[in-house]
Order: structure tokens, then C-alpha cells, then sequence
């Protein structure tokens, strides 16, 4: 594969694809990139029936993990959590053995329903987007993984009727493509409150 330095794995989740305006197209997007894989977890286990060992070579298989998903309740959509729960198992993922994960890098690429301005501690709902996170930031930590910032999108209600929603593809486009091809500042992204505002800083453009 020409150029491509990472391999990327995008676990996309959304209980409601039908009525999805940000992260089914948002997934579409990622579709037939080189270098890339897409598993929409949904569609491919719709009775939770998780393939373990298949999950498991999927992730030996790549370098940067995604997790793809609207916020519900302040967490994944279930069926996360259930790969959670299964894949990531004791000397696999973690544990005295479990090495299967170490130095890979992992980020979700999400959208909230309520403005950014709602994720503060002075805001509606009191933390900010990564605090609301933190437990899968610490499930990077415990596995060895680098935890990069999360890419989201605020007020994804009102982003198709207010035209955001392309620009917001364009930039994770631009992500992706870096990430794969190892254009990005990995450190840095580990440190900010969220990429979407650093990406000019992170990214590295390829040459003219």
C-alpha cells in the first residue's frame, strides 16, 4: 500500500441509522480509503452476537482504533460498550499477558446533541466533552493504547439545517488521511481539549 503508514480501524455504532444526519455520512466518508477499515458494528451484529476472535484480529491487524459514535447518555451507543465488555478481554487487552494493544493510538470521533457552550462546568451538563470520556481514555491507558483528543461535533441537531455538517467532514477527511499516512503530532493531539480546533497545528501537509 502506497503511502499508507497506519492502519486504520473505524468501529462505527449509531442504534438509529435511518435518522443519522452527522455520523452515518460522516462513516460513508471513510469508506474506500486505502489503508482504511469500516465495520459498522450495528449492522454486522444485530443480535450482539460479538465474533470475539475476529474483533481481536481485526485489532492486531491496525495501528490507530476509532470509535464512531453519537453520544447517548453521555457514553457509547450499547453496542460499544458490549465490544468493550467481550473483546477487549484479560490477557488480550490488559493483564500480565494481555500486550495485544500496546502502542497502538485510539480516538473517538463523535457528535453531542447540545451546543459546545452546554460542556463546561458552568454549563448544562457540568464536564466537558473529554471529562465525559474519561473512562475510555483510562481504557486506552489500562491497554497500553495512546489516547488521542476526541473530534467532535457540538449541536448536531441543528448542524445539517445550519450547513455545518460538511465542513465537519472535510476536516475528519483531513484527519483521517493524516493519521493514516503519520502527518500528525501525535503527542500534542494527546493533550488538547479536542482536535477540531488544533488541526492546522497537528497536521503536517504533504509536500506540493
Amino acid at each position: 500500500m502506497s503511502g499508507v503508514k497506519n492502519k486504520v480501524l473505524i468501529l462505527f455504532a449509531h442504534p438509529s441509522v435511518n435518522r443519522s444526519e452527522i455520523n452515518w455520512p460522516l462513516f460513508c466518508s471513510c469508506q474506500g480509503i486505502e489503508g482504511v477499515t469500516t465495520v459498522d458494528l450495528y449492522h454486522e451484529y444485530p443480535t450482539f452476537r460479538i465474533n470475539i476472535d475476529k474483533e481481536q484480529q481485526r485489532l492486531r491487524e491496525h495501528d490507530i482504533v476509532v470509535f464512531m459514535f453519537p453520544m447517548y447518555w453521555y457514553s457509547t451507543p450499547a453496542i460499544l460498550k458490549e465490544w468493550q465488555d467481550l473483546v477487549l478481554e484479560y490477557g488480550f487487552a490488559y493483564g500480565s499477558e494481555g500486550t495485544a494493544l500496546q502502542g497502538k493510538k485510539f480516538l473517538c470521533v463523535m457528535s453531542a446533541g447540545g451546543p459546545a457552550s452546554a460542556y463546561c462546568e458552568q454549563g448544562f451538563n457540568h464536564y466537558t466533552i473529554r471529562e465525559l470520556l474519561h473512562p475510555l481514555e483510562q481504557t486506552a491507558v489500562l491497554t497500553g493504547m495512546h489516547y488521542l483528543a476526541p473530534y467532535a461535533l457540538f449541536g448536531a441537531r441543528t448542524a445539517a439545517e445550519e450547513k455545518r455538517v460538511g465542513k465537519h467532514i472535510a476536516g475528519w477527511q483531513r484527519l483521517l488521511l493524516a493519521l493514516r499516512d503519520d502527518r500528525i503530532d501525535f503527542e500534542q493531539a494527546g493533550e488538547v481539549a479536542k482536535l477540531n480546533d488544533h488541526l492546522d497545528s497537528l497536521i503536517t501537509e504533504e509536500p506540493a
